[in-house]
């Protein structure tokens, strides 16, 4: 793994067929090959899915150990957007029978990684994620999306007001439509409404001690969703 103007690059994810937007926009073929090996869920198990960007994918690189012994799987991919995620869902997530699924995404969106996007799209697509899963039985777990004052790779976007807008609309949809609300933003934002600088190091991707504040409360919020 190595770092690219801010987002994760998976160095063995390089071949090009599968990073070639024009034949797989969403990057449906990154876990392809692990779904299937993964197979379905014990019977007692309770099978935690990670939904996200580079955010997501970075955990498991940053804090191997929060996946380490239990049935958490990472389905982050590096730059993201919420419509490639809403893509992917059915394959990443629905196909690998979860108990609960954590979706954090937007970020992305807001910095325009695909393009234009407006609120409401990106509104759109995470209630169309809850929904999906859903209607297949599955517990949701919606994360407001990190502070961020500027993107290191696009910078000038002012996207912290657009951060704090975003997170007032999952906070408020979670509430009415029965799903958890897990809040990274507000442990982690600083004064200029950013990533506090001892979270990360580019100021939109968690370091280390980031994620160690992260974990207990994606923990928190899954125990929550369990007993739903």
């Amino acid at each position: 793994m190595f770092v690219i103007s801010g987002l994760y690059v998976n160095a063995q994810n390089s071949d090009a067929a599968k990073d070639d937007p024009l034949t797989d926009w969403a990057n449906l073929a990154r876990f392809q090959d692990d779904n299937q090996k993964i197979g379905l869920p014990a019977k007692d198990e309770k099978r935690i899915v990670f939904m996200g960007n580079s955010i997501t994918e970075g955990w498991s690189y940053s804090m191997p150990e929060f996946f380490t012994g239990k049935s958490y799987i990472n389905r982050g991919i590096s730059g993201q957007t919420t419509p490639q995620m809403l893509i992917r869902f059915r394959p990443d997530v629905i196909n690998l029978k979860p108990s609960v699924v954590v979706i954090l995404a937007g970020i992305n969106d807001i910095a325009g990684n695909t393009g234009p996007s407006t609120q409401k799209m990106i509104e759109d697509n995470l209630a169309s994620m809850a929904e999906i899963a859903k209607a297949n039985g599955i517990k949701v777990v919606l994360s407001s999306v990190l502070p961020a004052f500027d993107f290191p790779w696009r910078p000038g976007m002012q996207p912290a007001e657009k951060v704090i807008a975003l997170n007032t609309w999952i906070k408020e949809y979670a509430r009415a439509n029965g799903c958890v609300y897990l809040d990274y933003f507000a442990p982690m934002v600083d004064e200029r409404q950013g990533l506090k600088s001892e979270y990360t190091n580019d100021g939109v991707h968690p370091n280390l001690a980031g994620y160690q504040v992260m974990a207990p409360l994606a923990e928190k919020a899954i125990q929550q969703a369990l007993r739903k």
